[in-house]
C-alpha cells in the first residue's frame, strides 16, 4: 500500500475486502478520448455523490482517487467510529442491566480483539457502496493516483508507478476532504500518536488512554474507549466541551462523561509531550506536562489521541498557478461553491465549515446544479440557503439545527424559548433515558421555529422532525397536531407544541371559552 494511504492494519480478510473495493490492486486507469464535461477530484462523500449524479444526468464524468475511495467517511470516520460507539453503547447496557431487573455476571468483559474485528467487518460489507467498480458501472471513469492541475483546463493524474493521464475539462470540482490537524506542542512528533485515521486500527485496549480535543471526534471516542475499559482523560482547551452546543447541552454531556469515568481536564494547554523509553517488559509510555489554572503537572499514559480540529487537504493539487484562492481553512468559494476560477468548485470539508457527511452530501447536490445547469431553468442555488442539522454521537446524543440563544441574540432577534426536560416524557422514564431535553426556539410572538437542540439518547434521529417543520416553514403550533406514537421520546416535541399552544389563550380567549362551555353544558 502507499505510505500515504490511512493504514489499513491489521491487513486481516477484512481489510483486504475493504483495499479490493476501494483502491483495488491492478486497477487500469481509462484513456481519455474526449475532454470530460466534469473532473471531481476526490471521492469521499463529496465527490462520489457529485460523480455519481452528474453520471446518472449523462455527464461525461471523471474521478480520482489518491487514497481510498469512500474517503474519512467509510475508512477513518462516520463508519468504523458508529461501529465502536455501538459496542461501548452494548457494555454500558449491561453494566446498568441490574436497574431493569435483569441480573448479570457484574461487570461486563469485553473482548476488544472481538470489537474492531466485529468494527472492520461491518466497514467491509459497507465498502460496495463506495467501490471503484460500483462506480465504473455508473458510467464514471475512475483514476486512481494523484489528481492535480497542469493549467485551467486540464487535470493531470500521476499513478503509484509514475505513469501520467491527461484529463481535459469543461468544469472541475475539488472534493479532497481534510485530515486531522496536529498541534504544535514540544515533542508530539517523537511520540507515536493516534489520529482519527489510526485509531481504528488498535488491536489491544489502551489501558490508559488521553485524549486532546474536547470537539465531536474528541468526545465520542473518549466515551467510548472509557466504557470499554480504557482510564481516559480528555484534555481541552477551552473552559468547555463542545465549544458549537448549546452551553447547557455541554454540561449536560460534561456530567454524563465524568460519570463514565472520563477524567476532564479543561482550561488546561499541553506544554510537552515526551516518551518514557521502554524498560525491561514495560513498553514505552507517553508522559504529557499539562498546566491547568493550578499548576502544571505530569500525566503519563500508554496512548495519546489527537482530535484537535481538521486542516484541508491542498497538498499537491497545483490550484496556486490557475488562480485558486486558499487559506488555513481551505479554498475559497462563494455561495455558489464556485472558486474564483468561474469554471471550477469545491465542495464538502476542503472548503466548508460544517464538516459532516450529510453536509458534504447536499452541497454535492447543489454543485451538480451550480456546475452543469445553472443557464437553465433550474438557477442557481445558494450554500446559505441550506439548513444543516448536526449530531454528536455521544450518550446521550446532542443535535441542533438552526440558531441558539447567543447566535439569536448577537444578531439581535428576539425569541421565545420553549424546554421540556426529559424527565416528564413517559418513554424517555420507562427506558431509564431521561438525561436531556428538547428545547425550542420561535421568533418572538410566533411559532415559527428558529432553532432547536435535543440532548437525548436517539438526538440524532429526533432533530430530523425539527428540521422539517423549519424547512417547511411549519410552526410549533402545528406540531401540537401532528400525532405521535405512545410512548416515544418524540412525544417531548408535541409537549412543545403544546407550551405554544397554551402561551396563546389571553384573558380574552379564556373568558370566550368558558362562556361557549357554559351555553353548551351550563354552568
Amino acid at each position: 500500500m502507499s505510505p500515504n494511504f490511512p493504514p489499513l492494519q491489521p491487513f486481516d480478510r477484512w481489510n483486504q475486502v475493504l483495499a479490493s473495493q476501494v483502491h483495488p490492486a491492478g486497477w487500469t486507469n481509462p484513456t481519455p478520448l474526449q475532454p470530460y464535461q466534469l473532473v471531481v477530484i476526490g471521492a469521499g462523500t463529496a465527490g462520489l455523490v457529485t460523480a455519481a449524479g452528474a453520471a446518472g444526468l449523462g455527464v461525461r464524468v471523471a474521478l480520482i482517487e489518491r487514497q481510498l475511495m469512500g474517503g474519512d467517511c467509510l475508512n477513518v470516520g462516520c463508519v468504523p467510529s458508529k461501529a465502536l460507539i455501538a459496542s461501548a453503547r452494548a457494555a454500558e447496557r449491561v453494566r446498568a442491566a441490574t436497574q431493569f431487573g435483569v441480573t448479570t455476571g457484574g461487570e461486563p468483559g469485553v473482548d476488544f480483539a472481538a470489537v474492531m474485528e466485529r468494527l472492520r467487518r461491518l466497514r467491509a460489507g459497507i465498502s460496495p457502496h463506495d467501490s471503484a467498480k460500483r462506480f465504473q458501472e455508473l458510467g464514471v471513469d475512475v483514476y486512481l493516483g494523484q489528481g492535480a492541475f497542469r493549467d485551467d483546463s486540464t487535470v493531470v493524474v500521476t499513478g503509484e508507478d509514475g505513469s501520467q493521464w491527461e484529463l481535459p475539462f469543461r468544469k472541475a470540482v475539488i472534493a479532497t476532504g481534510a485530515r486531522a490537524a496536529v498541534p504544535l506542542i514540544p515533542g508530539i512528533e517523537s511520540v507515536p500518536y493516534l489520529t482519527n485515521e489510526t485509531v481504528f486500527s488498535l488491536t489491544q485496549l489502551p489501558p490508559r488512554l488521553a485524549v486532546l480535543g474536547g470537539g465531536p471526534i474528541g468526545c465520542e471516542l473518549a466515551q467510548a474507549f472509557a466504557r470499554i475499559g480504557s482510564q481516559v482523560t480528555l484534555i481541552e482547551r477551552g473552559d468547555r466541551l463542545l465549544s458549537r452546543a448549546a452551553l447547557d447541552a455541554s454540561d449536560v454531556l460534561q456530567s454524563q462523561l465524568r460519570r463514565d469515568g472520563v477524567q476532564l481536564e479543561l482550561a488546561t494547554s499541553v506544554e510537552q509531550v515526551r516518551a518514557i523509553s521502554a524498560n525491561g517488559d514495560c513498553p514505552t509510555t507517553i508522559q504529557l506536562a499539562i498546566r491547568t489554572s493550578t499548576g502544571q503537572r505530569d500525566i503519563t499514559v500508554d496512548q495519546l489521541l489527537v482530535a484537535t480540529g481538521r486542516r484541508p487537504n491542498l497538498e499537491g493539487l497545483g490550484v496556486e498557478q490557475i488562480g485558486v484562492a486558499t487559506t488555513q481553512r481551505g479554498v475559497v468559494v462563494d455561495d455558489f461553491l464556485r472558486t474564483k476560477h468561474p469554471r471550477i468548485f469545491a465542495v464538502g470539508d476542503v472548503c466548508s465549515p460544517f464538516q459532516f457527511t450529510h453536509a458534504a452530501d447536499v452541497q454535492a447536490r447543489l454543485v451538480i446544479q451550480n456546475s452543469l445547469f445553472a443557464l437553465g431553468p433550474l438557477g442557481r442555488k445558494r450554500a446559505s440557503d441550506l439548513l444543516i442539522p448536526w449530531s454528536v454521537f455521544t450518550s446521550p446524543e446532542i443535535a441542533h439545527v438552526g440558531l441558539d440563544e447567543a447566535q439569536a441574540t448577537e444578531r439581535g432577534i428576539a425569541v421565545d424559548s420553549y424546554r421540556q426536560p426529559l424527565t416528564t416524557v413517559d418513554r424517555a422514564i420507562l427506558d431509564g433515558q431521561t438525561t436531556g431535553f428538547v428545547h425550542i426556539l420561535t421568533k418572538a410572538g410566533t411559532d415559527q421555529i428558529l432553532g432547536a437542540t435535543i440532548v437525548a439518547e436517539h438526538a440524532g434521529d429526533l432533530i430530523s422532525e425539527l428540521t422539517l417543520a423549519m424547512s417547511q416553514r411549519v410552526g410549533l403550533g402545528r406540531l401540537a397536531g401532528v400525532i405521535h406514537p405512545y410512548p416515544t421520546q418524540a412525544e417531548a416535541i408535541r409537549k412543545l407544541g403544546d407550551q405554544y399552544n397554551r402561551t396563546r389563550l389571553t384573558p380574552w380567549s379564556r373568558w370566550l371559552l368558558d362562556w361557549l362551555r357554559r351555553w353548551n353544558v351550563g354552568p
